[in-house]
């Protein structure tokens, strides 16, 4: 009976020996898995991902890819052809719905890095623009009155200075000032300037005492266009829309080179135009000669 009492004692006093020689071990810390950072962020784990990259178009459809490798072609197997010839083609391969802006490019053989090389100017096309030109005078006194009569949009002097220096306002196209208006007008560099807008005497934009200020704004107002040489010795114009007849594009187109040609500046040797690129807003270049 002492026996059997001892087995039953070491029965029940082995397991509080077993856990007496095994200590309770502390739980292990768990990392949470990435997803539960974003949930806690506020950001739902099972939104669908962003395949959009900024900045990177959406990729073409096959329908659009053959038609752009088909325009590409025909314009390539063209190669340099006569300005008639290149209208034609170019209203041929018009894919977009709205009036395109029919544009020129003329590559000058000219060294953009001299001051005197620079070649600017204006010049008012016989046939227009085909759109409406925003023109703003800043001028003084009776001329504020003739400017709006010749159909300026605004006319005025200080006041118009002030708004643009504290609205930053610069709804219009063209910015024409007397020459008694440029001390005020100057102050307007840092924000005309990179706009192409400031008024400047190469341009025409600059009128002096003795010129008429409403024979200046007609002149804009019914499509005179200014020219300019960018960094790498380019001029970019538009002459026209693509819905003009080909002859009023051809006298537009003309009328603009041969104003290119009469500011050439004296130091340049050789080629002066070395190539013409006819285009439009949708289309791609098509090389003509004249």
């Amino acid at each position: 009976m002492a026996k059997e009492n001892d087995a039953a004692i070491q029965a029940e006093g082995k397991p509080q020996a077993e856990a007496k020689a095994s200590p309770v071990s502390a739980p292990k810390a768990t990392t949470a898995p990435a997803g539960n950072a974003t949930a806690s962020a506020g950001v739902d784990p099972n939104a669908p991902k962003r395949k959009k990259t900024p900045g990177k178009p959406p990729r073409r459809g096959k329908k659009l890819r053959n038609i752009l490798k088909n325009i590409e072609k025909r314009v390539g197997d063209a190669g340099q052809i006569p300005l008639k010839q290149g209208l034609v083609l170019l209203k041929q391969i018009k894919r977009a719905k709205f009036d395109e802006t029919v544009e020129l490019h003329i590559n000058l053989g000219i060294d953009s890095t001299q001051s005197d090389q620079m070649v600017r100017g204006s010049v008012p096309l016989p046939h227009g623009l085909g759109k409406t030109v925003r023109v703003v005078v800043f001028c003084q006194g009776e001329n504020v009155a003739k400017a709006k009569a010749a159909g300026a949009d605004y006319a005025g002097s200080a006041d118009l200075v002030e708004k643009i220096q504290k609205e930053n306002w610069l709804d219009f196209d063209v910015a024409i000032t007397t020459q008694d208006m440029m001390p005020q007008v100057s102050r307007l560099g840092k924000i005309l300037g990179p706009r192409g807008l400031m008024p400047t005497p190469k341009a025409g934009t600059v009128i002096s005492a003795n010129a008429d200020v409403a024979a200046a704004v007609k002149e804009f107002k019914a499509g005179k266009v200014e020219y300019r040489s960018d960094k790498t010795g380019q001029i970019h114009c538009g002459v026209g829309k693509l819905s003009f007849d080909d002859q009023k594009l051809v006298e537009n187109i003309t009328t603009l080179i041969e104003a290119v040609r009469g500011a050439k500046p004296s130091g340049i040797k050789g080629n002066y135009i070395n190539g013409i690129v006819l285009s439009a807003t949708m289309c791609p270049g098509i090389r003509v000669t004249i």
